[in-house]
């Protein structure tokens, strides 16, 4: 698994051994970040990941608040209930020299926490979901996340779930997108 974009392209990162974790593929961050950097889905016409504040909930390793980091994301916030993800993620990010622009918090997503209890810098803008497939975490932790503070007015979210496993919107929510990369399903949607 690699960084695939931006001043860290080509760094490889560390993938977890076992099946716990199931990181997003170099192929289909590519094509996401692609379509996040080309989409124009903020109204301030500004860049999509350049000086944005990033949450990667479910970080498992890391890997795509790592990617938005490396395209010049301004912070990142990693969010998982797993310490053994959290500390993969944080190992990854040691690799990159990207620490200080990192914070790493144990929690659930879909009972997220006050962000102001959590010593968060801001809410994000830009939020990445992989949750465990099959399990409808998904509308769940985005009502969550959004009820306790973590996700900025507008704020771009990308939700990765299998190809297979239905999905509504909550309320609040508007999706700008739905695209299939073999047996996994991007949704991008924006909290409104």
């Amino acid at each position: 698994m690699r960084i695939v974009g931006g001043r860290h392209r080509g760094r490889v990162l560390a993938a977890p051994t076992g099946r716990d974790v199931r990181p997003t593929s170099d192929r289909t961050r590519q094509a996401l970040f692609n379509i996040l950097e080309h989409g124009g889905f903020f109204s301030d016409d500004g860049p999509t990941v350049a000086g944005r504040v990033v949450l990667d909930a479910f970080c498992g390793t890391g890997a795509l608040g790592l990617e938005a980091v490396s395209r010049g994301a301004e912070a990142a916030l990693f969010l998982d209930v797993s310490r053994a993800s959290l500390d993969l993620a944080r190992a990854n990010a040691a690799t990159l020299k990207e620490t200080g622009r990192c914070q790493f918090i144990q929690g659930d997503a879909t009972k997220a926490p006050a962000l102001n209890t959590q010593g968060a810098r801001q809410a994000a803008s830009l939020v990445f979901l992989d949750p465990p497939y099959g399990q409808g975490l998904a509308p769940r932790a985005l009502e969550a996340l959004s009820v306790a503070g973590w996700l900025a007015p507008e704020a771009l979210c990308v939700v990765e779930i299998g190809g297979d496993d239905p999905f509504e919107a909550p309320p609040g929510f508007e999706e700008l997108d739905d695209r299939r990369y073999g047996d996994t399903r991007v949704l991008i949607l924006k909290r409104g």
